[in-house]
């Protein structure tokens, strides 16, 4: 494992992200230079393969266990505002791209960071806030409605993200994904941001657990460190851990996320 080495200089004042600075059209034809996490040491097929079906079991006793509840908030959802039931949207998933600085490895017209894939949560805010327009909710976002509020506050509204698991878009554990547009910014503003999309992302994980919604860029850098030592140290029984560490920070607020 090499350790990325150490920048020189101040970091730029953290800065509340906006929805216009970046276009997806600006990335087209772009080649990221290769950096020195772009030599993270892959696990083998078998782990991965292993991980993959624990995640698989995980979602599916998680479905059965959870559609009861499930079925309540969607009923919740329909009656409480008008809109649909499930909110899509799309998101940056896993780069299983090649890393080795080839140029004939960087084919597509436009470099997104990972495949994209849609994401479904339980519909939280009105549908004039749920909008095309890509930028980061807020704590009190006026947007949210009152029983948005509650099933955010226990993250209640991730639950159909399980669905996401079976379908190979995201693990139970991994960095959480973000947004092509909010994505594409943060890559030309933060150094080796694109290493998080090496692994699956996840509905929980090391960075959510520690620390709660980004507000800053400062936030996003404190939530890479953690991204990127998860991915270093990443094994079931990691995994395991970050799910039980889960609990009472969603539950108790005991934590971050």
């Amino acid at each position: 494992m090499l350790i990325p080495a150490q920048k020189s200089g101040p970091l730029s004042a953290p800065r509340v992200l906006t929805s216009s600075a970046v276009t997806i059209e600006d990335l087209v034809d772009r080649a990221p230079s290769p950096g020195p996490w772009t030599r993270i040491v892959a696990l083998t097929d078998a782990p991965q393969i292993g991980r993959r079906a624990l995640n698989v079991v995980f979602a599916l006793v998680g479905l059965l266990l959870a559609a009861p509840l499930m079925l309540v908030i969607a009923v919740l959802v329909k009656l409480s505002s008008p809109g649909p039931i499930i909110f899509r949207q799309t998101r940056v998933g896993v780069d299983r791209r090649r890393h080795d600085g080839s140029q004939h490895h960087w084919r597509r017209r436009v470099d997104y960071g990972g495949r994209l894939f849609t994401m479904y949560k339980f519909r939280t805010m009105t549908t004039a806030g749920d909008s095309a327009v890509q930028v980061w909710a807020q704590p009190s976002d006026p947007r949210v409605t009152r029983l948005g509020a509650v099933l955010r506050k226990y993250r209640l509204d991730e639950l159909p993200q399980l669905l996401n698991v079976l379908k190979g878009d995201m693990n139970i554990v991994g960095p959480r994904p973000e947004q092509p547009k909010i994505f594409a910014e943060l890559r030309e503003k933060i150094d080796h941001y694109s290493e998080r999309q090496r692994v699956l992302p996840g509905i929980t994980g090391w960075a959510q657990i520690n620390q709660s919604y980004d507000r800053c860029l400062s936030d996003v850098r404190n939530k890479l460190s953690y991204d990127l030592e998860y991915i270093e140290r990443q094994s079931v029984a990691q995994d395991l851990r970050i799910l039980l560490r889960t609990v009472p920070v969603v539950v108790f607020k005991r934590g971050a996320w």
